[in-house]
């Protein structure tokens, strides 16, 4: 492997999985999908899960895109990580 920053372990175009949690309401699932869909266009339904933690505090949404470019990828956790409602994104 050589030292070039652009390279990747992943091929593009490829599916993906992007993991956000924060605190249970309608605000925190607007806000996630909306960071994501700011960078890929509107997501299908079948897209987008979600689950709530055990005591239901939190909530954790996770959209599958077909991620075009490791640029895009970057781009898309910058915005999460940027945003207050984003607890922790994977």
């Amino acid at each position: 492997m050589s030292d070039k920053p652009d390279e990747t372990l992943l091929e593009f175009p490829c599916r993906f999985p992007i993991k956000m949690m924060g605190c249970v309401g309608d605000k925190f699932r607007q806000v996630a999908i909306s960071l994501v869909e700011a960078h890929t266009g509107r997501l299908p339904d079948d897209a987008i899960s979600e689950a709530q933690s055990s005591k239901g505090n939190f909530l954790s949404i996770t959209v599958t895109i077909d991620a075009q470019s490791q640029q895009q990828l970057d781009d898309i956790y910058l915005s999460l990580t940027d945003h207050e409602d984003i607890l922790v994104a994977l």
